[in-house]
């Protein structure tokens, strides 16, 4: 059903699947509703009315306040290992509103973030403030820009009420844009409740709407699980080819479509530390930066554990199809990591000693602290780092160099490359932060400049020279739940 003058085209596929996986919900009205920003590129590539959309009316929707085309919004139920320990979960502050069709024939779920209390809010308020719904606005689109799957932010919503927490704030929603919120955490609740139709529903409903191919082959279910396992693999090593560290990769955190999805304490790593973590709980370092391929790895023998029924009727049989397919995620990973660094130094094929280079290039910028960014950055303009004038470093280059000489394109062709695949800019912590600040305080000419610069972080302009620089006062970066 269409709202013609916006282009709204929604339905609502989910609840096509048993009731327990859902919750209808009421909006949880607002005062004074008020939009803050719209993404209008998204909104045209949806094939949305960006004038109409920045009415009155939208506000409404992108607050709440309203309905879709008369589709009921519901919360979805799921479940998830939160730092490892397994929790029966649910949206407790989020509202899927519909299915939006594009004019492409593509469904993405339309959902706001901060909306109020649903069924699973556990005893929370379900409201959200406006800088940490910003602040996912803001690293959503970073990561898209990089080239990196993701939910995306359509637009962000302040309701004109206060919201309590350690201070008060002031109440904001986001509208998330998604392939779907399928999560493991989704699996984990069928799986939880033991009834294996359900399960089986659901698993034919993430084939029909991600994988559609898996229907074709022998084993439709197995497929699923390689599907997901080689989007995963290709996901993680993304992130760890630009230093993001998503800081809570909990089973209700990872997606069965592949693209990365909560923007709670996540950020991305100036100098280069393994062990880093920007989240302010996660006090174990569970969900470092060197640690998130393996969590993936673990995430993934999670949902594996989900499909076993489906697998094959014999559990033991089920198990080794499963564990066949879980042990090529490592590889999976390692082959995508390793071809994302080669092209980051300019390396068109392949040598035995490539994984050397890199490891032996990355242990020297730990022991310098270097900007994990800013390295790569400057070995593709040319520029100099500091790290660059030690003996390891000048080692290291000639051994580089002399690999560089070894394959057959030029200079030009090395350094096409190499901005290809390194950006010139991220969100910055420091800098996110300062935009954030200003937009609380009622400016948000900074943020949009910030956003601006962050469409295209490899065109290497002049307009992104002032935000490669890191913060200057080196200290140590935290980030908190607040999304």
């Amino acid at each position: 059903m269409k709202i013609n003058h916006v282009g709204w085209n929604v339905e609502m596929s989910y609840c096509n699947l048993p009731a327990t996986f859902y919750a209808i919900t009421e909006p949880n009205l607002v005062s004074s509703p008020q939009q803050v920003i719209l993404n209008d590129q998204l909104a045209t590539s949806l094939g949305l009315n960006t004038e109409q959309l920045k009415k009155n009316e939208s506000a409404a929707i992108f607050a709440g306040n309203e309905k879709l085309a008369g589709i009921e919004p519901i919360a979805q139920a799921y479940a998830g290992h939160q730092f490892g320990n397994f929790t029966m979960l649910g949206d407790g502050r989020a509202m899927l509103l519909g299915e939006h069709i594009t004019l492409q024939g593509d469904r993405v779920d339309i959902q706001l973030k901060g909306s109020g209390r649903t069924p699973f809010s556990r005893g929370g308020d379900g409201r959200a403030a406006l800088g940490p719904m910003l602040r996912e606005y803001v690293i959503s689109e970073a990561m898209h820009g990089l080239g990196i799957p993701t939910t995306r932010s359509l637009a962000v919503a302040v309701t004109g009420e206060p919201v309590y927490r350690e201070s008060v704030l002031t109440g904001a929603v986001l509208t998330r844009v998604a392939s779907s919120h399928l999560r493991v955490g989704t699996f984990q609740y069928a799986a939880a409740r033991q009834v294996t139709e359900d399960l089986r529903e659901l698993a034919n409903y993430a084939i029909e709407r991600h994988y559609p191919q898996a229907k074709k082959e022998d084993h439709p279910y197995l497929s699923l699980l390689e599907h997901v396992i080689t989007q995963q693999a290709s996901l993680i090593a993304k992130w760890q080819l630009v230093g993001f560290i998503h800081g809570v990769m909990n089973t209700d955190n990872m997606t069965i479509s592949g693209e990365t999805i909560d923007y709670g304490p996540c950020a991305f790593m100036d100098n280069y530390d393994p062990v880093t973590v920007f989240s302010s709980i996660d006090v174990q370092g569970r969900y470092s930066y060197r640690n998130q391929p393996g969590i993936a790895e673990w995430n993934l023998t999670r949902f594996a554990e989900t499909l076993l029924p489906l697998l094959h009727e014999d559990q033991e049989e089920a198990v080794k199809l499963a564990e066949n397919k879980l042990s090529k995620f490592a590889q999976l990973y390692m082959t995508n990591w390793m071809s994302g660094m080669r092209a980051k130094l300019g390396l068109f094929n392949e040598e035995k000693q490539d994984e050397v280079l890199v490891k032996d290039l990355l242990d020297v910028m730990k022991e310098h602290r270097a900007d994990y960014t800013n390295t790569f950055r400057s070995l593709t303009v040319g520029e100099t780092e500091q790290m660059f004038h030690t003996a390891e470093f000048t080692e290291w280059k000639e051994r580089w160099t002399a690999r560089l000489q070894r394959q057959s394109n030029d200079q030009g062709k090395v350094q096409q490359l190499m901005k290809q695949h390194n950006p010139s800019v991220i969100p910055r912590n420091h800098r996110v932060e300062e935009a954030l600040t200003a937009a609380e305080e009622g400016d948000m000419n900074v943020l949009m400049k910030l956003l601006h610069v962050l469409e295209k972080p490899y065109a290497y302009t002049t307009e992104q020279e002032e935000y490669v620089t890191p913060p200057s006062d080196g200290t140590s970066y935290q980030t908190y739940c607040g999304t």
